[in-house]
């Protein structure tokens, strides 16, 4: 009985589709791996600078000098927080940085809503090109139209204010406007239209429709939007810096490049390179900071929501 099992065992084993099945498997394993071995060498790359800028802002001045030390500090140091956070005077910038940020998000998300919402049901004559051209905005590099865009708002006064920053948000534009409509767009067209049909017999008009109806089913692409334009928002330096000129009015983005005369004004030109290394690592940290909390708080609602939304769909 053994010896027939034995002979079964053996004339399975080198049955061509067996084989054949059994090199499939060994390659696929050897193809698994090898994704995985790139996505964690590719998640390194992108999470290097930030690893890097962790360490380096506990890292002492011994730390600093040492080139055994690589990732973990020998020394522990959290005074280099302090002193970044007194050179940046945090808190004015903070909400200075707040102000601007929540009031573009607002302004930008619900305004996208609103123009991807009319993109995807309303029909109107020449609403594909208008759609075409709003995608073409995102391609458009900022610094095309910045010249223009300064002789104007100058010309309305709001140059030294936040509202060549907030006021485009408004009118589904500002920061990668285009990506949000686009997004809504998406998701909007996935709706049944049955929902919008009933309230319009019950009496609602359309901004009651879309406030009352459309708005809480759209859950996914609100906080996808609200989270990227958040992060954009809050990081944006390129305009902030051209139109604001006050010193007072400035964010904290705007705050990291003078943070090394702030130091020499402190210090009296006397700090050294490997403490000015620590700090800048602290105040880097202390500004992406709050985004990183923000994130971290509604990263598996933001992941769904990424699926749900149409970005890749």
């Amino acid at each position: 009985m053994q010896t027939a099992v034995k002979k079964l065992s053996v004339k399975w084993n080198n049955n061509p589709v067996v084989v054949k099945l059994k090199h499939w498997q060994a390659g696929y394993r050897l193809y698994r791996m090898f994704i995985y071995l790139f996505l964690i060498g590719l998640a390194f790359v992108f999470l290097y600078p930030f690893l890097f800028m962790i360490t380096t802002s506990f890292k002492s001045v011994n730390d600093l000098v040492n080139p055994t030390v690589h990732w973990v500090p020998k020394e522990f140091n959290v005074k280099s927080y302090f002193n970044a956070y007194a050179l940046l005077h945090y808190l004015p910038y903070f909400r200075n940085t707040v102000l601007m940020t929540v009031l573009s998000v607002l302004g930008q998300v619900l305004s996208c809503a609103f123009v991807g919402y009319g993109f995807a049901r309303y029909k109107f004559p020449g609403r594909e090109i208008f759609f075409g051209l709003a995608m073409f905005t995102m391609i458009v590099p900022p610094q095309t139209i910045i010249i223009p865009m300064f002789i104007e708002y100058k010309n309305l006064g709001w140059i030294n204010t936040y509202l060549p920053m907030i006021v485009p948000s408004f009118f589904a534009h500002g920061l990668r406007g285009a990506l949000f409509v686009f997004i809504f767009r998406q998701f909007f067209r996935g709706l049944p239209v049955e929902l919008e049909d009933a309230a319009r017999v019950d009496g609602c008009g359309a901004f009651k429709t879309f406030f009352r109806i459309v708005v809480p089913v759209v859950t996914p692409p609100l906080l996808v939007t609200t989270i990227l334009s958040t992060v954009w928002h809050w990081n944006d330096f390129y305009e902030p810096v051209i139109f604001i000129v006050d010193r007072v009015k400035f964010t904290l983005p705007m705050m990291l490049p003078l943070l090394g005369e702030s130091m020499n004004k402190a210090t009296g030109g006397t700090v050294t390179s490997n403490i000015d290394q620590s700090t800048i690592m602290a105040a880097c940290m202390l500004v992406v900071l709050p985004i990183v909390i923000m994130y971290l708080e509604v990263q598996r609602y933001f992941m769904k929501s990424i699926e749900r939304s149409g970005i890749v769909g």
